[in-house]
């Protein structure tokens, strides 16, 4: 069974979450969840957005049985509370950040109104969901840098790639609604090059290497991801006597020719 649920970020900081373990205890509320059903999370105002699809992997769980994550909630008077009742255990399958799952296109496929409550996702708005997630897997914004770098790491409680965080769509989004879509390296601005093609089209490349950040660790998007075109990122991972360049240390060879 496929569902819809809502989320507040200004009560709980649900990306980094997330990101650091890749799962959230949710409570169960009085709704007859089952192990096994797809979960979506609408996040309201002011993303007002459809961002996450779970799975949900265990259902009935007490408050002794779920992670403590008092750290990620921004109304601890909310924290208390929430910790009544019965809880789903909820992994994270994909999350993106796409214009097409924006409340106003959901309206327009299916959705009655702003989602409040839990409610099941079927017909034509299941089939638009599930359609805008799998276009998402296909935007592949730089597949040679995983095929390249294979090293995996342990330390942020799930195994991640290398380039995790550069690959998530919603620190994608962040950084470039900073930074905007021109290559900080070599200046590149697609836009000019190709017109409405090339609109809004950039990598993101992380400046802190994903061995370095364990669990506490939380993006920070103006400072930790840089907008890139593919080959500045290619060159940023591509390694000479050993050593990857800095961001500045290539821009300097940019300029030098």
């Amino acid at each position: 069974m496929n569902w819809l649920i809502s989320a507040n970020s200004n009560l709980y900081d649900h990306t980094s979450s997330f990101e650091h373990y890749g799962f959230i205890d949710w409570r169960q509320g009085n709704i007859s969840f089952s192990v096994g059903d797809i979960v979506y999370i609408y996040c309201t105002k002011p993303v007002m957005k459809i961002r996450y699809q779970c799975r949900v992997e265990q259902i009935d769980l007490t408050k002794d049985a779920i992670r403590n994550d008092k750290e990620y909630w921004r109304d601890l008077a909310e924290y208390e509370k929430s910790l009544d009742g019965k809880y789903m255990h909820l992994v994270l399958i994909d999350q993106v950040e796409l214009e097409a799952l924006s409340l106003k296109f959901l309206l327009s496929n299916g959705l009655s109104s702003a989602p409040q409550g839990p409610m099941r996702l079927t017909g034509d708005l299941l089939s638009y969901v599930e359609k805008s997630f799998d276009d998402s897997k296909q935007m592949d914004f730089f597949p040679d840098i995983i095929a390249e770098e294979t090293s995996i790491y342990e330390g942020i409680k799930k195994t991640a790639i290398v380039n995790k965080y550069e690959r998530s769509s919603i620190a994608r989004a962040k950084c470039i609604e900073y930074h905007g879509s021109k290559c900080i390296v070599c200046g590149v601005d697609f836009r000019k090059q190709y017109g409405e093609l090339g609109a809004g089209f950039i990598h993101v490349h992380h400046v802190i290497p994903i061995y370095q950040i364990d669990k506490q660790y939380k993006v920070d998007y103006k400072n930790d991801l840089k907008p890139v075109c593919p080959n500045c990122h290619a060159m940023l991972h591509r390694k000479l006597n050993d050593k990857f360049y800095t961001i500045e240390e290539l821009k300097e060879i940019v300029e030098g020719r």
